[in-house]
């Protein structure tokens, strides 16, 4: 089932374009993105990386290519929840783009594909991400220990955080 365009105050989500894949591998690779992003991959592996299998939305900002929410879904009745994933180019950060794009997410998968429970997992030392994901409502879970190879070539922590749709924000 492809992603629909939804519409915020500010960010416009709508399905990648194959345009917008190069151009989002770019971003992913900017100084102030990498550096959370993991180790780099060849670049036919991160555009398939980007495109998530479909489940991913461009996020644009005034016309403009912003980054990435992609999200995956645990379909099992009863184990039922989406785990989400975001990027923004380094020049949309710090302005409140990425929780509301990712309160449209949310919100999109609540509503029309019956997701009550959220999961995203930052890098441990990302703290302006960490504090981006508590403005909408995420909840610390706890430390996934060496969860992630960083730029260096060694594990890093993650922390785990999630949420209740009664606790979107």
């Amino acid at each position: 089932m492809p992603v629909p365009v939804l519409h915020a105050e500010r960010v416009t989500l709508r399905p990648l374009t194959e345009g917008d894949v190069q151009r989002l591998a770019e971003i992913v690779a900017a100084p102030g993105v990498m550096e959370w992003w993991g180790t780099p991959d060849p670049p036919e592996r991160e555009r398939e990386g980007l495109r998530n299998d479909g489940a991913a939305f461009a996020v644009e900002v005034d016309g403009e290519l912003a980054g990435w929410v992609g999200f995956n879904e645990e379909t099992e009745p009863d184990y039922r929840h989406a785990a989400l994933d975001i990027s923004l180019a380094p020049s949309f950060q710090d302005r409140g783009l990425g929780p509301e794009a990712l309160r449209t997410a949310i919100r999109w998968l609540a509503e029309e594909r019956g997701h009550h429970r959220f999961t995203i997992d930052p890098a441990l030392e990302n703290e302006r991400a960490i504090r981006a994901y508590a403005k909408v409502g995420f909840r610390r879970v706890g430390i996934m220990r060496r969860a992630e190879r960083g730029l260096d070539g060694s594990w890093h922590d993650s922390l785990l955080m999630d949420l209740l749709v009664e606790e979107l924000r």
